[in-house]
């Protein structure tokens, strides 16, 4: 008949430690144990730290961690806090696991899954659906990745020197060079001020203004608010949907920017401006009053998402795209060979 075998102790371990430190050997501690010398051997090889070597309470803990069946952020109470601090940031699970990984010299602190099912398991083990606030889209549960969304986009108005997105350069097609934006309207109501949203292709970076309402020279004019001042490079082209509200476009030509227009029925040809709508319905829900929406909200927003690591850029931040970009412009500008 088979012995039972049972885990060491903590008072075991010690004794373990104590002897290991008198010289004795495992056969000798063996024996002192009344334990196979197999076990005495197992217990070093897998409890020892390379620089403390072996001792009780260090060999508790990684036995003890190696039996624990919770996720990896149940276990690490620091690292929970850390995921949960930029969780409350903005960031989404997959932009953290990111930006935790970049920060680590590529080392893969936890997956973005691993935070999500954090998540999702809190909210079923506590009834509690405030951890829904965590995550991008406060869902109460998953949802299947690959459910159809429905897209709408109104009929194309008569728009005065209209051009097709078929016409932008590749370059800008493919995202190679940076200054060309694209630009849409975010409400948060039918009705009252709106949310111009200019989003620069390469970088992700955003500037956001809020427009009393949405007739075409209003919103023409704080395009040019926010382009005017920038480097003549990183102000190439504004693509935009078709309506009306860009009717007046063609006064963006008169800073040297060409703008293009997505064909009817195709949102997805800005698909990243209408990723960044959807990033910031996080901030303003519909719905919203938009008399509750001050600058310096606007102005916050606009620089939480600007610092915020995005996966398409190897979860660095747009911020450090585009600046590092604008930076190079200006020295270049005001270099002795270019005043010359």
């Amino acid at each position: 008949m088979s012995n039972k075998y049972s885990q060491l102790s903590f008072e075991e371990r010690e004794e373990i430690s104590r002897l290991r430190a008198g010289g004795k050997s495992l056969r000798q501690i063996a024996t002192t144990l009344g334990r196979p010398a197999s076990t005495v051997s197992r217990e070093l090889k897998r409890n020892s730290g390379s620089q403390i070597g072996y001792k009780a309470g260090y060999a508790e803990s990684l036995a003890k961690g190696r039996r624990w069946q919770g996720s990896r952020m149940e276990r690490n109470q620091m690292l929970q806090a850390t995921v949960l601090e930029l969780l409350k940031h903005g960031l989404s699970p997959e932009q953290v696991a990111g930006r935790l990984r970049l920060e680590n010299n590529g080392c893969n602190i936890i997956s973005y899954e691993s935070i999500y099912s954090f998540i999702y398991k809190q909210i079923r083990r506590t009834k509690n659906y405030d951890w829904r606030q965590y995550l991008p889209q406060g869902r109460s549960k998953r949802k299947n990745k690959y459910s159809s969304r429905r897209n709408s986009s109104r009929a194309e108005n008569a728009i005065k020197r209209w051009v097709s997105i078929d016409e932008r350069t590749s370059l800008a097609n493919n995202r190679v060079q940076l200054g060309h934006w694209e630009a849409d309207l975010l409400h948060p109501r039918k009705t009252g001020a709106v949310i111009l949203v200019i989003q620069e292709r390469v970088s992700r970076f955003v500037y956001i203004a809020k427009v009393p309402t949405k007739h075409a020279e209003l919103v023409v004019e704080s395009i040019k608010q926010k382009l005017k001042d920038l480097p003549t490079e990183l102000r190439l082209s504004v693509t935009q949907d078709n309506g009306s509200e860009f009717s007046r476009h063609y006064e963006l030509n008169e800073l040297g920017i060409k703008t293009y227009f997505c064909k009817l029925h195709a949102p997805w040809q800005k698909g990243g401006v209408e990723n960044m709508n959807g990033r910031i319905r996080r901030f303003i829900p519909r719905g919203t009053d938009p008399n509750t929406i001050s600058d310096d909200f606007i102005n916050a927003m606009e620089n939480v998402l600007n610092n915020t690591p995005r996966k398409c850029l190897g979860f660095k931040t747009p911020y450090e795209i585009f600046y590092k970009q604008m930076l190079h412009f200006k020295l270049e500008s005001t270099s002795p060979l270019a005043r010359g």
